[in-house]
């Protein structure tokens, strides 16, 4: 019994893979029925252009360096036109977050880091200072990072935390 379940499924697997072999192969040089190229774009045709699955996330930040919020939407007309950015303010893990609608053209986007302003930033007096000398493995201060082509590093938007937190509050409409 086992013999002729065995040779049954081995029958099965031949046949199965002989029409597999019996279909005849496309020609790749034959390109005559297929759709034109020229709608096909290099990524060099996009440079300078973001990529908003980057902008959603990024960090905004008020005219004196400080953290605001976060971008957690970016809202567009039927033509595709952005036109409104959904800041998140306050809460934890986006627990107790309060959302803000605010026009495109009042937010900036900056391709620089952050400027750090710091006090401690410095480590003037520190007991723990590094010789330039000092063969501990650590790694000397990193250069500054270069911008990514394809996203911004931060936004600003020129309000402090407690005055986006008094603007109306934005809610997606279900209707």
């Amino acid at each position: 019994m086992l013999v002729r379940s065995i040779v049954a499924g081995v029958a099965g697997s031949v046949l199965l893979a002989s029409v597999a072999f019996a279909q005849t192969p496309t020609d790749k040089s034959d390109k005559a029925g297929m759709a034109p190229a020229a709608t096909t774009t290099s990524s060099s045709s996009y440079q300078g252009n973001w990529r908003a699955s980057k902008v959603v996330g990024l960090r905004v930040y008020n005219d004196s360096n400080e953290s605001v919020g976060s971008i957690n939407d970016l809202l567009m007309d039927k033509g595709g036109t952005i036109k409104a950015v959904v800041i998140g303010v306050g809460g934890f893990l986006g627990v107790g977050e309060h959302l803000v609608a605010v026009p495109l053209d009042k937010v900036k986007f900056s391709t620089e880091p952050v400027v750090n302003t710091n006090a401690s930033a410095s480590n003037t007096g520190s007991a723990n200072k590094m010789s330039p000398t000092s063969t501990t493995g650590a790694a000397p201060p990193a250069a500054a990072a270069k911008p990514n082509p394809w996203y911004p590093d931060h936004a600003v938007f020129s309000a402090s935390k407690d005055e986006l937190k008094a603007m109306p509050e934005f809610k997606y409409s279900t209707e």
